[in-house]
């Protein structure tokens, strides 16, 4: 039972894992990340990293039962730049394309265009069950990704496992998988006198300043759902969550890593910051969703026993 994680961040796939009780014998994770490794290493020992994707030698590796990765999704985004897998006015539509690419050295456009290093290993180390995590992004870039793994993805919102709105396009193989069952948990229940995430949005009301630019009027909105924001890698961005005496303040660390579902304080390893930290949970994923996932794994593997 050997995995190899793509873009591994903290390991969110091994506490996955570990929840799920699926056993592995050896763990590779390949991450650049100096403060996700730091993380991954002082909780998994073991893990054999492999540094960056772009330069895995799938002959080097053994057999891979499960090929795991949440490649980057800044261009993909919805909520972001929106500039898809690109170099110079390129789109980068397919592995063959991609590959000569990389062989004439050009530099590429941002980080989603690694999608197609996960596409690259795929196809060359054949694993039994693989398993793609991404976000919410526009038609075209989903259909490209879904006619490459040959499956359509599921959309999974955190909100069924946590007090965190945090939507997430899931590909994978593996027999059975479903959206979990909704365990009605709110803000409250995990932050006590929260009621919910809470955002300040600029309103263009038509007035102008004297220079002739827009006067933006700031309201407040407080969700409606009972849930926090989704947690980014700013917590500046993630927005602020609203408490029952009408006062609002920014999540902890250790809040952030609960709505993430992370066991408590995972991140609070020696020499980090807590900038550093939340940058390393909000890069990361909801771990009860993708346990819930590989339960199914779990299942499949005993029924063939």
């Amino acid at each position: 039972m050997n995995v190899l994680s793509l873009f591994d961040g903290i390991s969110g796939a091994q506490i996955a894992l570990k929840r799920a009780k699926i056993n592995v014998d050896q763990y590779f994770s390949s991450e650049i990340n100096e403060t996700a490794m730091t993380v991954t290493q002082f909780h998994f020992p073991n893990t054999i990293q492999l540094g960056d994707v772009s330069k895995i030698n799938a002959k080097k590796l053994p057999k891979i039962f499960l090929l795991t990765a949440g490649s980057p999704c800044q261009d993909l985004s919805q909520a972001g730049k929106r500039k898809g897998m690109m170099i110079n006015n390129e789109e980068i539509t397919s592995l063959p394309q991609y590959l000569k690419l990389k062989k004439k050295g050009h530099n590429f456009i941002g980080q989603s265009y690694l999608f197609w290093e996960f596409i690259r290993l795929y196809h060359e180390l054949k694993p039994k069950y693989f398993f793609l995590e991404n976000v919410r992004m526009t038609d075209k870039w989903k259909y490209i990704i879904s006619k490459e793994l040959d499956c359509l993805p599921i959309l999974i919102n955190s909100n069924t496992v946590s007090a965190q709105n945090r939507e997430r396009y899931y590909w994978t193989n593996i027999p059975n998988v479903s959206i979990p069952k909704d365990k009605g948990i709110l803000l409250g229940d995990v932050i006590p006198n929260a009621i919910a995430g809470y955002g300040v949005r600029g309103i263009d009301k038509g007035n102008k300043k004297p220079d002739g630019s827009i006067l933006w009027e700031q309201n407040g909105t407080t969700r409606s759902d009972s849930k926090s924001n989704c947690i980014t890698t700013i917590k500046g961005n993630t927005g602020l969550i609203k408490l029952n005496d009408g006062s609002t303040r920014y999540l902890t660390v250790q809040e952030a890593e609960v709505l993430q579902t992370l066991p408590k304080n995972y991140t609070k390893v020696p020499g980090l910051s807590d900038t550093q930290r939340w940058h390393c949970v909000g890069n990361g994923w909801t771990i009860d969703v993708v346990s819930h996932l590989l339960k199914e794994l779990k299942k499949n593997l005993a029924k063939k026993k």
